[in-house]
């Protein structure tokens, strides 16, 4: 006759009993037996391929809602005047694009061409030195103490609340009294001021300037200016950019200021000469094909200048990731 086998045990600090002379081990009071239990709730797990699919289906109608105009631009500009009004303009069918550019620069002794250089002076070194002084600003209310200093920066924020269009009268007669109406400074030095520039450029510096490097250039011997030229104009040129790019297209875009500033044909930028070529279309519809293609001219310096600096603006979004 067989003894049953005899199981010894003991029980530690944390409630685990130990068998020897068996082959398994257990906590206590933690076990369940097989197949006894009151049932099971199936809980739904989420579909992330239908969060996902949502988000690249809006992801795709916001891009297609952005790239439609310019679609019907770059088709438009191929038609004559018959073309763009039959209504269709999204074929590439009777192609006349050559002779829409040809027409542009003919018309008016290439007065289009002076337009886009009057708006490439307005819109690059206005924005340069615009980005420059905002720049500087910006890293003087950041680095220095001075007496009424967080006053005056709000001074300069209570400007980022004020429409332009609403400044527009009295810098007219500003201009005015200077002597200045009609004239290439009418346009080019109210752009010099950006308050939203100036409150950019203090958050980049605070983010991108660490006052260490400073106290380093002083100690060596390098006075103000030397330190901001060659050490902060450096480490901010993300914000710079970021600056420039934001002014560039808002005067590029600029409509109002030159309408008030400006009566003379050869200093209007593009936006004002091709408002005054759209106005004549309503009689004449042989200006329709030159305002469309002039448009579309109109939108290469933006491309190209987004293009070509978007570099920096991927070096500001990795900047923080590296201490």
């Amino acid at each position: 006759m067989s003894t049953p086998a005899t199981i010894t045990g003991r029980t530690t600090r944390t409630g685990r009993t130990t068998r020897t002379g068996g082959t398994t081990s257990s906590a206590g009071g933690a076990s369940s037996a097989g197949g006894a239990g009151t049932g099971s709730t199936t809980s739904t797990a989420p579909r992330p391929w239908l969060s996902r699919t949502a988000v690249n289906g809006a992801l795709v109608l916001a891009t297609l809602y952005m790239l439609l105009p310019l679609v019907w631009l770059v088709t438009a500009a191929t038609k004559d005047t018959g073309g763009l009004l039959a209504g269709n303009a999204f074929s590439f069918e009777d192609f006349n694009l050559g002779a829409n550019l040809s027409a542009l620069a003919t018309y008016g002794d290439g007065v289009y061409f002076r337009w886009y250089l009057n708006s490439l002076l307005y819109a690059g070194g206005g924005a340069a030195v615009s980005s420059l002084i905002s720049v500087a600003a910006g890293y003087a209310f950041d680095k220095y103490r001075f007496r009424g200093k967080e006053k005056l920066f709000g001074v300069v924020l209570l400007g980022v609340l004020v429409p332009t269009t609403a400044l527009a009268l009295p810098m007219y007669l500003l201009a005015s009294d200077v002597g200045i109406v009609n004239t290439y400074w009418a346009v080019f030095l109210p752009v010099l001021v950006h308050p939203f520039g100036v409150y950019l450029a203090r958050v980049f510096s605070a983010g991108y300037i660490p006052d260490e490097a400073l106290e380093a250039a002083r100690i060596d011997g390098a006075g103000e200016l030397r330190t901001f030229w060659s050490i902060g104009m450096r480490m901010i040129m993300p914000g710079f950019v970021t600056v420039f790019l934001f002014q560039f297209t808002a005067i590029w875009n600029n409509f109002f200021l030159p309408l008030v500033m400006l009566s003379d044909q050869q200093l209007f930028p593009l936006s004002l000469g091709l408002y005054a070529w759209n106005s004549n279309a309503h009689g004449e519809p042989e200006f329709y094909p030159m305002v469309v293609t002039g448009s579309l001219l109109a939108v290469v310096p933006l491309i190209v200048a987004f293009v070509s600096l978007q570099r920096h603006w991927k070096a500001g979004l990795t900047a923080g990731s590296v201490k």
